[in-house]
Protein backbone atom coordinates (compact mmCIF):
# COMPACT_ATOMS: atom_id res chain seq x y z
CA UNK A 1 0.00 0.00 0.00
CA UNK A 2 1.20 3.54 -0.70
CA UNK A 3 1.77 5.98 2.11
CA UNK A 4 -1.00 8.34 3.15
CA UNK A 5 -0.51 11.73 1.50
CA UNK A 6 -0.10 14.52 4.01
CA UNK A 7 -2.88 17.02 3.40
CA UNK A 8 -4.71 19.66 5.33
CA UNK A 9 -7.70 18.13 7.09
CA UNK A 10 -11.00 18.82 5.39
CA UNK A 11 -13.64 19.52 7.98
CA UNK A 12 -16.86 19.08 6.02
CA UNK A 13 -18.34 15.61 6.52
CA UNK A 14 -20.38 14.05 3.75
CA UNK A 15 -23.53 12.43 5.12
CA UNK A 16 -25.83 10.06 3.29
CA UNK A 17 -29.23 9.58 4.95
CA UNK A 18 -30.38 6.06 5.74
CA UNK A 19 -33.37 4.77 3.79
CA UNK A 20 -34.86 3.62 7.10
CA UNK A 21 -34.81 6.49 9.57
CA UNK A 22 -33.98 5.43 13.13
CA UNK A 23 -34.19 7.59 16.27
CA UNK A 24 -30.86 9.17 17.23
CA UNK A 25 -29.30 7.71 20.39
CA UNK A 26 -25.90 9.44 20.44
CA UNK A 27 -25.39 12.89 18.93
CA UNK A 28 -21.95 14.47 18.59
CA UNK A 29 -21.56 18.10 17.61
CA UNK A 30 -18.19 19.60 16.63
CA UNK A 31 -16.15 17.35 18.93
CA UNK A 32 -12.45 18.21 19.15
CA UNK A 33 -9.88 16.30 21.20
CA UNK A 34 -6.46 17.58 22.22
CA UNK A 35 -3.59 15.69 23.85
CA UNK A 36 -1.61 18.61 25.23
CA UNK A 37 -0.92 20.83 22.19
CA UNK A 38 -1.62 18.05 19.66
CA UNK A 39 -5.10 18.01 18.16
CA UNK A 40 -6.33 14.44 17.57
CA UNK A 41 -9.91 15.13 16.42
CA UNK A 42 -11.11 18.03 14.27
CA UNK A 43 -14.75 18.97 14.76
CA UNK A 44 -16.47 15.57 14.53
CA UNK A 45 -20.26 15.72 14.19
CA UNK A 46 -22.36 12.58 13.79
CA UNK A 47 -25.79 11.19 14.69
CA UNK A 48 -25.66 7.54 15.80
CA UNK A 49 -29.00 5.69 15.56
CA UNK A 50 -30.37 3.53 18.34
CA UNK A 51 -30.62 -0.27 18.09
CA UNK A 52 -28.22 -0.51 15.18
CA UNK A 53 -24.51 -1.16 14.66
CA UNK A 54 -22.38 1.80 13.58
CA UNK A 55 -18.82 0.98 12.46
CA UNK A 56 -15.89 3.41 12.63
CA UNK A 57 -13.25 2.63 10.01
CA UNK A 58 -10.02 4.30 8.89
CA UNK A 59 -6.23 3.92 8.98
CA UNK A 60 -4.31 3.54 12.24
CA UNK A 61 -4.08 6.80 14.14
CA UNK A 62 -7.04 8.39 12.33
CA UNK A 63 -8.96 9.19 15.54
CA UNK A 64 -11.65 6.51 15.51
CA UNK A 65 -10.72 4.99 18.90
CA UNK A 66 -10.14 8.46 20.37
CA UNK A 67 -13.69 9.42 19.41
CA UNK A 68 -15.09 6.12 20.70
CA UNK A 69 -13.54 6.80 24.11
CA UNK A 70 -15.21 10.21 24.22
CA UNK A 71 -18.63 8.53 24.32
CA UNK A 72 -18.11 7.09 27.82
CA UNK A 73 -15.55 9.71 28.91
CA UNK A 74 -12.66 7.25 29.03
CA UNK A 75 -10.45 10.12 27.84
CA UNK A 76 -11.01 11.73 31.26
CA UNK A 77 -8.45 9.26 32.61
CA UNK A 78 -5.67 10.50 30.27
CA UNK A 79 -3.51 13.32 31.65
CA UNK A 80 -3.46 16.39 29.40
CA UNK A 81 -6.45 15.28 27.32
CA UNK A 82 -9.06 17.94 26.58
CA UNK A 83 -12.41 17.43 24.86
CA UNK A 84 -14.38 20.26 23.28
CA UNK A 85 -17.80 20.26 21.63
CA UNK A 86 -20.92 18.39 22.71
CA UNK A 87 -21.86 14.72 22.94
CA UNK A 88 -25.40 13.88 24.02
CA UNK A 89 -27.14 10.60 24.76
CA UNK A 90 -30.91 10.92 24.50
CA UNK A 91 -30.27 14.66 24.13
CA UNK A 92 -28.51 14.94 27.51
CA UNK A 93 -24.98 16.33 27.47
CA UNK A 94 -22.63 13.66 28.84
CA UNK A 95 -19.97 16.31 29.61
CA UNK A 96 -22.33 18.24 31.89
CA UNK A 97 -20.39 18.91 35.14
CA UNK A 98 -23.34 17.60 37.17
CA UNK A 99 -23.40 14.25 35.36
CA UNK A 100 -22.37 11.16 37.36
CA UNK A 101 -19.58 9.53 35.30
CA UNK A 102 -20.02 6.18 37.10
CA UNK A 103 -23.68 6.17 36.10
CA UNK A 104 -22.72 7.12 32.53
CA UNK A 105 -20.35 4.15 32.27
CA UNK A 106 -23.14 1.85 33.43
CA UNK A 107 -25.30 3.20 30.58
CA UNK A 108 -22.41 2.98 28.10
CA UNK A 109 -20.62 -0.37 28.31
CA UNK A 110 -17.21 -1.02 26.78
CA UNK A 111 -15.53 -4.08 25.28
CA UNK A 112 -11.82 -3.73 24.61
CA UNK A 113 -9.48 -5.03 21.93
CA UNK A 114 -7.95 -7.69 24.16
CA UNK A 115 -10.26 -9.81 26.33
CA UNK A 116 -9.75 -8.66 29.93
CA UNK A 117 -11.73 -10.86 32.33
CA UNK A 118 -11.21 -10.14 36.01
CA UNK A 119 -9.13 -12.70 37.95
CA UNK A 120 -12.37 -14.05 39.40
CA UNK A 121 -14.80 -16.84 38.61
CA UNK A 122 -16.99 -16.70 35.50
CA UNK A 123 -19.97 -15.99 37.75
CA UNK A 124 -18.21 -13.19 39.65
CA UNK A 125 -17.03 -11.56 36.41
CA UNK A 126 -20.63 -11.07 35.31
CA UNK A 127 -21.98 -10.36 38.81
CA UNK A 128 -19.44 -7.60 39.53
CA UNK A 129 -21.29 -4.73 37.81
CA UNK A 130 -24.77 -5.54 39.11
CA UNK A 131 -23.31 -5.80 42.64
CA UNK A 132 -21.56 -2.42 42.65
CA UNK A 133 -24.53 -0.68 41.00
CA UNK A 134 -27.05 -2.30 43.38
CA UNK A 135 -29.07 -3.91 40.60
CA UNK A 136 -29.83 -7.16 42.46
CA UNK A 137 -32.05 -7.19 45.53
CA UNK A 138 -31.26 -10.80 46.40
CA UNK A 139 -28.94 -13.69 45.58
CA UNK A 140 -31.66 -15.11 43.32
CA UNK A 141 -31.88 -11.80 41.44
CA UNK A 142 -28.12 -11.80 40.97
CA UNK A 143 -28.11 -15.38 39.69
CA UNK A 144 -30.86 -14.52 37.22
CA UNK A 145 -28.91 -11.50 35.91
CA UNK A 146 -25.75 -13.61 35.48
CA UNK A 147 -27.52 -16.45 33.68
CA UNK A 148 -29.49 -14.05 31.44
CA UNK A 149 -26.35 -12.09 30.54
CA UNK A 150 -24.40 -15.24 29.70
CA UNK A 151 -27.29 -16.42 27.53
CA UNK A 152 -27.45 -13.07 25.73
CA UNK A 153 -23.71 -13.39 25.13
CA UNK A 154 -24.21 -16.90 23.68
CA UNK A 155 -21.90 -18.33 26.31
CA UNK A 156 -24.12 -19.95 28.94
CA UNK A 157 -24.34 -23.40 27.36
CA UNK A 158 -20.55 -23.58 27.14
CA UNK A 159 -19.86 -22.58 30.77
CA UNK A 160 -22.97 -23.56 32.77
CA UNK A 161 -21.14 -26.45 34.50
CA UNK A 162 -18.12 -24.34 35.51
CA UNK A 163 -19.51 -20.98 36.59
CA UNK A 164 -17.26 -20.97 39.65
CA UNK A 165 -14.06 -21.65 37.72
CA UNK A 166 -11.75 -18.75 36.74
CA UNK A 167 -12.82 -16.69 33.74
CA UNK A 168 -9.16 -16.54 32.73
CA UNK A 169 -9.33 -20.30 32.01
CA UNK A 170 -11.62 -19.81 29.01
CA UNK A 171 -10.43 -19.63 25.41
CA UNK A 172 -9.80 -16.19 23.88
CA UNK A 173 -13.13 -16.12 22.08
CA UNK A 174 -14.99 -17.27 25.18
CA UNK A 175 -13.19 -14.65 27.28
CA UNK A 176 -14.32 -11.92 24.87
CA UNK A 177 -17.92 -13.13 25.05
CA UNK A 178 -17.56 -13.19 28.86
CA UNK A 179 -16.48 -9.55 28.69
CA UNK A 180 -19.56 -8.81 26.55
CA UNK A 181 -21.74 -10.61 29.13
CA UNK A 182 -20.09 -8.50 31.85
CA UNK A 183 -20.84 -5.33 29.88
CA UNK A 184 -24.53 -6.14 29.29
CA UNK A 185 -25.14 -7.35 32.89
CA UNK A 186 -25.72 -3.74 34.02
CA UNK A 187 -28.32 -3.22 31.25
CA UNK A 188 -26.46 -0.54 29.28
CA UNK A 189 -28.13 1.37 26.48
CA UNK A 190 -24.97 1.71 24.37
CA UNK A 191 -22.11 -0.78 23.91
CA UNK A 192 -18.75 0.46 22.63
CA UNK A 193 -16.45 -2.14 21.05
CA UNK A 194 -12.84 -1.22 20.29
CA UNK A 195 -11.60 -3.78 17.74
CA UNK A 196 -13.17 -6.63 19.75
CA UNK A 197 -12.06 -9.39 17.36
CA UNK A 198 -8.50 -8.33 16.53
CA UNK A 199 -7.01 -10.83 19.02
CA UNK A 200 -9.32 -13.70 18.01
CA UNK A 201 -9.10 -16.50 15.46
CA UNK A 202 -11.60 -16.64 12.54
CA UNK A 203 -14.00 -19.07 14.27
CA UNK A 204 -14.14 -17.01 17.47
CA UNK A 205 -14.50 -13.86 15.37
CA UNK A 206 -17.51 -15.35 13.55
CA UNK A 207 -19.18 -16.13 16.91
CA UNK A 208 -18.65 -12.59 18.19
CA UNK A 209 -19.98 -11.15 14.92
CA UNK A 210 -23.10 -13.31 15.18
CA UNK A 211 -23.51 -12.09 18.75
CA UNK A 212 -23.20 -8.44 17.69
CA UNK A 213 -25.95 -8.99 15.13
CA UNK A 214 -28.22 -10.49 17.82
CA UNK A 215 -27.46 -7.77 20.39
CA UNK A 216 -28.35 -4.88 18.08
CA UNK A 217 -32.05 -5.62 18.54
CA UNK A 218 -31.72 -4.42 22.15
CA UNK A 219 -28.63 -2.21 22.22
CA UNK A 220 -27.01 0.65 20.32
CA UNK A 221 -23.60 -0.70 19.27
CA UNK A 222 -20.60 1.29 18.06
CA UNK A 223 -17.63 -0.74 16.84
CA UNK A 224 -14.15 0.38 15.86
CA UNK A 225 -12.66 -2.10 13.43
CA UNK A 226 -9.57 -2.25 11.24
CA UNK A 227 -11.34 -4.89 9.13
CA UNK A 228 -13.48 -3.42 6.38
CA UNK A 229 -14.94 -6.89 5.76
CA UNK A 230 -16.10 -6.97 9.37
CA UNK A 231 -17.62 -3.50 9.11
CA UNK A 232 -19.49 -4.60 5.98
CA UNK A 233 -20.76 -7.76 7.70
CA UNK A 234 -21.95 -6.40 11.05
CA UNK A 235 -22.90 -2.73 10.66
CA UNK A 236 -25.85 -0.81 9.30
CA UNK A 237 -23.98 2.50 9.19
CA UNK A 238 -20.29 3.23 8.64
CA UNK A 239 -18.21 6.32 9.40
CA UNK A 240 -14.79 6.80 7.74
CA UNK A 241 -12.14 8.74 9.67
CA UNK A 242 -8.90 10.13 8.22
CA UNK A 243 -6.28 12.34 9.90
CA UNK A 244 -8.62 13.12 12.80
CA UNK A 245 -11.48 14.15 10.52
CA UNK A 246 -14.79 12.36 9.98
CA UNK A 247 -14.72 12.32 6.19
CA UNK A 248 -17.93 10.51 5.27
CA UNK A 249 -20.69 8.56 6.99
CA UNK A 250 -23.84 6.84 5.88
CA UNK A 251 -25.50 3.46 5.30
CA UNK A 252 -22.83 0.75 5.16
CA UNK A 253 -23.80 -0.57 1.74
CA UNK A 254 -23.55 2.96 0.33
CA UNK A 255 -20.15 3.65 1.90
CA UNK A 256 -18.71 0.42 0.54
CA UNK A 257 -20.27 0.40 -2.93
CA UNK A 258 -20.80 4.05 -3.81
CA UNK A 259 -18.79 6.41 -1.58
CA UNK A 260 -18.97 10.08 -2.49
CA UNK A 261 -15.58 11.21 -1.15
CA UNK A 262 -12.40 10.22 -3.04
CA UNK A 263 -10.54 9.58 0.24
CA UNK A 264 -13.19 7.05 1.24
CA UNK A 265 -12.96 5.36 -2.15
CA UNK A 266 -9.14 5.25 -1.97
CA UNK A 267 -9.16 3.70 1.51
CA UNK A 268 -11.77 1.07 0.70
CA UNK A 269 -9.99 0.06 -2.51
CA UNK A 270 -6.65 -0.24 -0.69
CA UNK A 271 -4.87 2.74 -2.25
CA UNK A 272 -3.79 3.80 1.21
CA UNK A 273 -4.16 2.45 4.73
Amino acid sequence: MTAVLAEAPKHQTIRTPDAVARPVKVKADTVKVFYGQKQALHGVSIDIPERAVTAFIGPSGCGKSTFLRCINRMNDTIAGCRVEGRIAIDNKDIYDPDLDVVELRARVGMVFQKPNPFPKSIFENVAYGPKIHGLARSKADLEEIVVTSLKKASLFNEVKDRLHEPGTGLSGGQQQRLCIARAIAVSPEVILMDEPCSALDPIATAKVEELIDELRTNFTIIIVTHSMQQAARVSQRTAFFHLGVLVEEGPTDHIFTNPIEKRTQDYITGRFG
